[in-house]
């Protein structure tokens, strides 16, 4: 009877452990199957690649004691969209006709950071935790946005939302998490979402299950930020439907400035500026330019610009072919009224 059931429980014993040892080998075998079946595995293998160069430019360039090792997997893939304030080009210098909102950014959102040791007593001079930028599309909401960030001297994540989401159940909660997690380590930081209302426009009662799950997650990890007053995180959203928002997020942007088209007297200050680099004949006109692209955004203006640019080169082309391949000077053309009205009919035909 003894030897008996000493038998059944070795049996047991055995049993137990081929059933442990063949479910270890398939859990391995599915998970490097999934692995080697992913199709985004090469794009989270270079985001990760690039995160940890981004690190480490910030570090070099800051003096930030950040290592790549103590951030999640998930956060690697958000800090792949990282941009340190060394390498934003782009300066309030850069953007004219637009002084107006500049200055109050500079007042609401740039000072309070600046000096924060001064009003870290007040409980309402704060830098808020929402910025939206609303208008026309090719006004400047996204070089406002970066031009802030550099001004302030803070990290920019350009929030790409389609990298929010994941067909695995749970990882779009988990990116969504990460994106605050990883703000908050690399403080001060702007979180910037163009296009915002692709991403939260209104709820309703078709929202996806996942996507539904994401957005309100998003907004409980908004209002963290809130509730943390040391925190010095902002999300910045730009968008040109911002009755497409939902009202909740509305409200978690207290700071709204509309970017609009500009005047005739900002258009002149934008072509003078983007022209500035140039090399231009003493005959253009900027009034009357301004003038006749009424209705022109600011990415208008600079391609009409673009436009005029390669009209000169098509005479350095000729006198190049004409002189059997020698150039006749090695200064560019000078852009002439006549190739920016060429641009502009151009341009008003192609709208048309």
């Amino acid at each position: 009877m003894m030897s008996g059931h000493d038998l059944s429980r070795n049996e047991v014993i055995q049993l137990l452990m081929r059933v442990g040892i063949a479910s270890l080998v398939t859990f391995f075998s599915l998970k490097y199957l999934m692995n080697a079946l992913d199709p985004t595995k090469q794009s989270k293998k270079k985001a990760k690649s690039r995160a940890e160069h981004q690190l480490r430019r910030l570090k070099k360039l800051e003096g930030v004691s950040v290592d790549s090792n103590s951030f999640s997997e998930y956060e690697l893939v958000i800090a792949s969209h990282l941009v340190v304030p060394e390498d934003i080009t782009v300066t309030w210098k850069d953007i004219a006709g637009l002084d107006t909102v500049i200055r109050e950014l500079r007042e609401s959102v740039v000072l309070p950071i600046h000096y924060r040791s001064m009003f870290h007593k007040s409980q309402l001079y704060q830098a808020p935790k929402g910025v939206l930028l609303h208008g026309p599309p090719g006004c400047g909401k996204t070089l406002i946005a970066k031009a802030t960030a550099k001004e302030a001297g803070m990290r920019f994540i350009n929030l790409d939302v389609a990298m929010l989401t994941d067909k695995w159940y749970g990882e779009s909660q988990k990116l969504a998490s990460a994106v605050f997690t990883l703000a908050e380590k690399l403080q001060p930081c702007i979180i910037f979402i163009d296009e915002i209302e692709s991403f939260l426009r209104s709820r309703n009662v078709n929202d996806h299950e996942a996507t539904a799950m994401m957005k309100t997650q998003f907004m409980a990890l908004w209002d963290g930020l809130s509730t943390e007053s040391d925190s010095i995180v902002i999300v910045m959203g730009a968008t040109n439907r911002p009755q497409d928002l939902d009202k909740a997020i509305l409200r978690r942007m207290p700071a709204q400035f509309h970017i609009g088209l500009p005047s005739e007297e900002q258009r002149g200050r934008i072509l003078r500026l983007i022209l500035s680099t140039e090399s231009i004949t003493k005959d253009v006109d900027f009034n009357r330019l301004a003038k006749l692209t009424t209705g022109f955004s600011g990415s208008d203006l600079r391609e009409l610009c673009r436009h005029a640019s390669v009209y000169r080169i098509r005479e350095l082309m000729d006198d190049f072919d004409n002189a059997g391949g020698v150039a006749k000077t090695a200064e560019p053309p000078a852009i002439s009224m006549e190739d920016l009205l060429n641009s502009f009919a151009k341009m008003r035909y192609s709208y048309s």
